[in-house]
């Protein structure tokens, strides 16, 4: 990937732009969810039974559609934030700033920073 100057991007950079593809992957799971969880409401209030509502969901359930949606959501989030930290401390700011941006731990950034970073990122 490259920048718009047409540089190579930045392992922060690159996180970013894939937290972005993964919010816009992640609004359009939550839409079907949502409108899967309409449509079994709309089962309900017309006098269906739950037994039988249950037995016609084809899957993903919704249950299982938002936990896909948060579980990508969540693995995107952490590796932008990790990115994000090492790339403040590239740029020498501390690890008790970089805490206090985040509004966490020294501690925890200092975890974070430990962890190993995905080879492709570089």
């Amino acid at each position: 990937m490259t920048d718009p100057s047409g540089q190579p991007a930045d392992p922060a950079t690159r996180a970013l732009r894939e937290l972005v593809d993964e919010l816009d992957s992640c609004i359009t799971g939550l839409d079907r969810a949502r409108d899967r969880a309409a449509d079994l409401l709309r089962q309900r209030e017309s006098g269906d039974t739950w037994f039988d509502i249950v037995g016609r969901e084809t899957p993903p359930l919704v249950v299982e559609q938002i936990s896909t949606v948060l579980g990508s959501l969540s693995t995107a989030g952490h590796a932008w934030r990790r990115e994000q930290a090492a790339a403040l401390q590239a740029e020498d700011v501390s690890i008790n700033r970089i805490a206090a941006l985040f509004g966490v731990t020294r501690q925890r950034i200092s975890t974070l920073l430990r962890e190993p970073r995905d080879p492709a990122a570089d």
